[in-house]
């Protein structure tokens, strides 16, 4: 198995001539996709378009059928890669929480530390305490997911995720779940990520969120990519027909 050896002067996430069948029917139709460092990407488009799909093949959740996905430069769609290593490069939020609930705030926050980074229990503890903070949770550590709302789970999934410490963060809807009240909070410690450089790929129903924390906006339907590009001038001036038709309808 080959050790990858990370490039920080390549894109954080380059994928070519993606595609992708479940069975007879074609996810993705060809799809080239590129994330800078730091670099906010928002991908939007009407259901069953690829978007979820897309960002799970990023980090091998799903394996693509043809083409290449390279994550700072090493190819990740190489069968000889070391994907697990990978991984750890890759913080993934899910739209449903997938917190284990029978353990507490912090068990949940410890766990993976331990078992995947060898740390020390003070040390796994102190770098989720650090976490919980920063997603606004840190009087929470003894809770246990049952007692908690939808959108503090989504914050303490995303407190977990950084404390692996990765270089980049998948968001797949996370705030599709979540009452409307609710919403807020979530996307304001997703502001706040991206405002300390955190490279983020968000697949979102989320407009306003694109516009106001997006670098790029990336409309996708029936497997392909239509249209990306600065978030105001695709929202504000859309090129294709089709992304007109779905933004005058959510916007």
């Amino acid at each position: 198995m080959t050790e990858p050896e990370f490039q920080k002067n390549a894109a954080a996430i380059d994928v070519e001539d993606l595609h992708k069948y479940f069975g007879d029917n074609e996810v993705h139709k060809g799809i080239d996709f590129h994330v800078d460092y730091s670099e906010v990407v928002c991908v939007v488009g009407p259901s069953g378009s690829g978007k979820s799909t897309l960002l799970r093949c990023v980090n091998l959740l799903e394996a693509p059928t043809s083409g290449k996905i390279f994550v700072e430069g090493i190819e990740i769609t190489d069968p000889d890669i070391n994907v697990d290593k990978i991984r750890s490069k890759i913080g993934m939020v899910f739209q449903q929480f997938n917190l284990f609930p029978h353990l507490s705030v912090m068990r949940n926050l410890t766990i993976a530390q331990q078992r995947v980074k060898k740390r020390s229990r003070d040390e796994a503890v102190e770098v989720a305490r650090r976490n919980l903070e920063k997603v606004g949770l840190e009087e929470k550590e003894d809770a246990f997911p049952a007692h908690l709302s939808g959108g503090q789970m989504q914050r303490v999934a995303i407190a977990r995720a950084l404390s692996m410490e990765p270089d980049m963060m998948l968001f797949d809807e996370p705030t599709s779940a979540l009452d409307p009240e609710l919403v807020g909070d979530v996307l304001q410690v997703m502001k706040n990520l991206a405002h300390e450089g955190m490279t983020m790929m968000v697949v979102t129903h989320e407009m306003g969120f694109a516009r106001e924390v997006g670098d790029k906006l990336v409309f996708m339907d029936d497997g392909v990519i239509l249209e990306q590009g600065d978030p105001d001038e695709v929202l504000a001036n859309p090129q294709h027909e089709r992304t007109q038709s779905f933004l005058s309808k959510v916007l």
